[in-house]
């Protein structure tokens, strides 16, 4: 029978002809203690866990089938309850974002969020009670169709569930907004929507589901469809009843919308419409009007769907979930040689950081080396101590933790550490002589195949092996900042690297759980060329006279995570004088080395700012360093600025792309997303300079083919 919801579906299916269908099965099962015969909805793709279910046009067609049989036998009295839950280990994980990329008209987008709202509210209209049975990852859609039930449970084994619409540049649009906040109240839909959202898509856990209330039971993972359809029994049979916490529809509502709207400006500062698109949407549903709500949801989703910021979301989603797991360049993974022991040149902070995540990722034995005891001894007890927060913390047990302790060891002797090593990694000064001397005394006593890594930022990974006899073994691995947060790891082929070595050093990579992203021996990279370049002109514009709060405050549009000074306290404004220094010897006309930050650091001043006890979170120019500053009387517009700032970056991305410094404008992005924190929203940078039209008043050309990272033409 056709339906406008048919049709819609139909229509919308048409646009998305390579659609990876979900069924939704019917079978019918006898309910437990007589409570009755019972319709068990399961969505499943056809592929196991690593192939998640979505919810494409196609899919949502086939629920609304099911739904129609189910609403018939409800309607005869031939079924009690109806029930919906995944394939094994998930539920169900929202939109299909690669339709969504096909969308090129508003009305097309429009017909997506009224199709999944058309389907997914028939459950709260059935005859019968319903129940969704979240058994593994549900996010987005998975989550919206468990809320338009009567009643949920949730498995403890639950490894992910989120609403990160708003972290892509979405919002919950098939009922999130609008049905959340009046389950579980403004407050923590809030946090649900708006904050895990914007934290890195934070993901809750199955315990924390139950807690927030948004499941009314929880049971564990083994036999959890089993002990749900008990419960249900009871609960149809009146045996159990469900009671929800009242909502408060006063003043709390209104406070954790501007706690929202709070959040949401101190994480993109206004520059992406998403997070209030959602609150106002959240707020509006204080009302309890829920029809209305749903129509606000279809017309910010159509809008955000037809806007260059979902396209960039989308666009970074498919870099780090699917570029960065093939990346581009990297030698036949066959070529890779096993590494069984790490050495570790170095037991300060970054060397004993990498030892932690050497020993964690690959449980292989890691000898520290220093140049004394003390610094040794140092190494291995950070190492020693950080494993002991992860026992404290339950992350491993008392077993693992012996067996990594005795797997880390330091050593004085070179030749006694390194003899039988098939990776050795140096963190040592970041000075070239002393790089080059280390290398010849681990090639020295290391066995013939092992590689030898350097974890420079900036130097030049061909001269640091030039005066190697076997210089064709060593390859940069350059770590970001905390080492166990961000994924990037930028993997430089030198002049004479070969592709054995090359294809160990990304066969590591994989096993530490880290994005690789091959880049030419060119100065300082990808991230930390970018990010002086940028940051360099922010420095320049405040030695010329523009006042540091104008210079900062020009940059907020771009929702960065934290301003340019900001950013240069927590690298170090030591680190960052050396790194101009470096560039400013390869480029002299671009990268100049700034008189101010010199004075900075020689005044061993750890930044520009002071923070006070009463306002953390606010910081102020310190007076010291205010006394410091030496400025013309050239002083820009926060315009003025943005606009210069923006086009040296354009300059750089476009001259290392000419340098063949990565393959791709694709990979740029890649490291700015996952080395340097960058927003989903920007795409990286390059979306957001072919959006902003900054791409062509540089270089006369977009970075990115029309479609990748913007509304298909």
């Amino acid at each position: 029978m056709s339906t406008p919801t048919t049709e819609l579906l139909k229509g919308a299916a048409e646009l998305f002809p390579d659609e990876v269908v979900t069924s939704a099965h019917v079978r019918h099962l006898d309910l437990p203690y007589g409570a009755g015969k019972f319709a068990l909805i399961t969505l499943d793709n056809g592929f196991d866990h690593t192939k998640p279910t979505t919810f494409g046009p196609g899919s949502l067609a086939n629920l609304n089938t099911a739904i129609d049989q189910v609403e018939k036998e409800a309607a005869d009295g031939d079924i009690v309850g109806v029930g919906i839950t995944g394939k094994p280990f998930i539920f169900a994980v929202g939109a299909d974002l690669k339709g969504v990329e096909l969308l090129g008209r508003h009305e097309d987008a429009l017909a997506i969020g009224k199709g999944g709202h058309e389907v997914f509210k028939r459950l709260s209209g059935l005859a019968v009670p319903t129940f969704a049975y979240y058994n593994g990852a549900a996010m987005g859609g998975g989550v919206e169709v468990g809320l338009h039930c009567s009643y949920r449970t949730v498995s403890k084994a639950l490894p992910a569930f989120s609403l990160p619409e708003v972290f892509l540049g979405l919002v919950p649009g098939w009922g999130g907004c609008a049905l959340l906040p009046n389950l579980i109240g403004a407050e923590k839909a809030v946090s649900v929507i708006i904050e895990n959202s914007l934290n890195q898509n934070k993901q809750l856990k199955g315990k924390q589901v139950f807690d927030l209330g948004i499941a009314d039971a929880i049971f564990e993972g083994a036999d959890f469809l089993e002990q749900s359809l008990i419960w249900t029994a009871n609960v149809l049979k009146g045996d159990v009843a469900v009671e929800r916490a009242e909502i408060d529809r006063g003043e709390a509502w209104d406070q954790a919308v501007a706690k929202g709207k709070f959040i949401a400006d101190g994480k993109v500062h206004g520059a992406a419409p998403a997070a209030y698109r959602a609150l106002d949407i959240i707020a509006a549903a204080k009302s309890g009007d829920v029809q209305a709500g749903f129509d606000a949801e279809d017309q910010a989703l159509a809008d955000l769907i037809m806007g260059g910021e979902l396209r960039a979301g989308i666009y970074s989603f498919n870099l780090v979930q699917k570029r960065a797991k093939r990346p581009a360049g990297a030698p036949d993974k066959s070529l890779a040689r096993p590494v069984s022991k790490v050495g570790v040149v170095g037991a300060g902070l970054m060397a004993s950081q990498l030892a932690l995540l050497f020993l964690r990722r690959l449980e292989v034995p890691v000898v520290l080396t220093d140049i004394d005891q003390e610094r040794v001894d140092k190494g291995v007890g950070y190492v020693h101590a950080e494993i002991d927060k992860l026992l404290g913390k339950g992350r491993i047990n008392q077993d693992k933790a012996n067996r990594l302790k005795a797997l880390v060891s330091g050593v004085l002797d070179k030749a006694e550490g390194f003899s039988d090593a098939d990776f050795i990694i140096e963190a040592v000064f970041e000075e070239i002589g002393v790089k080059q001397q280390v290398f010849a005394e681990v090639e020295a006593v290391a066995p013939a195949h092992a590689i030898l890594a350097t974890n420079t930022s900036s130097l030049s990974v061909s001269e640091m092996a030039s005066k190697l006899k076997h210089p064709e073994r060593v390859v940069g691995f350059h770590f970001f900042n905390p080492v166990a947060i961000l994924p990037l790891l930028e993997i430089v082929r030198g002049a004479k690297t070969d592709d054995a070595s090359l294809a160990t050093a990304f066969g590591v990579a994989k096993k530490l759980k880290k994005t690789a992203v091959l880049v030419k021996d060119a100065p300082a990279f990808v991230v930390n060329r970018i990010l002086t370049r940028f940051m360099g002109e922010i420095q320049n514009v405040i030695d010329e006279g523009t006042p540091v709060e104008t210079a900062e405050k020009a940059i907020e549009p771009l929702g960065l995570p934290m301003s340019p000074l900001v950013l240069l306290e927590l690298v170090g404004p030591a680190i960052g004088l050396h790194v101009s220094e470096t560039l400013n010897g390869a480029f002299p006309d671009r990268f100049k080395v700034s008189p101010n930050l010199k004075a900075v650091v020689e005044a061993g001043k750890r930044g520009f700012y002071v923070y006070s006890a009463e306002n953390p979170g606010k910081p102020e120019l310190d007076p010291e360093v205010a006394a410091l500053l030496k400025q013309g009387d050239s002083v820009l517009t926060e315009e003025q600025v943005r606009d210069r700032v923006l086009d040296a970056v354009a300059q750089e991305i476009g001259l290392m792309l000419d340098e063949g410094v990565v393959a791709e404008a694709q990979d740029i992005d890649l490291c700015l997303i996952t080395g340097a924190g960058w927003p989903f929203h920007l795409g990286g940078i390059t979306p957001y300079l072919d959006r902003a039209g900054v791409s062509e008043r540089v270089r006369g050309k977009k970075f990115l083919a029309p479609g990748m990272a913007s509304v298909p033409a």
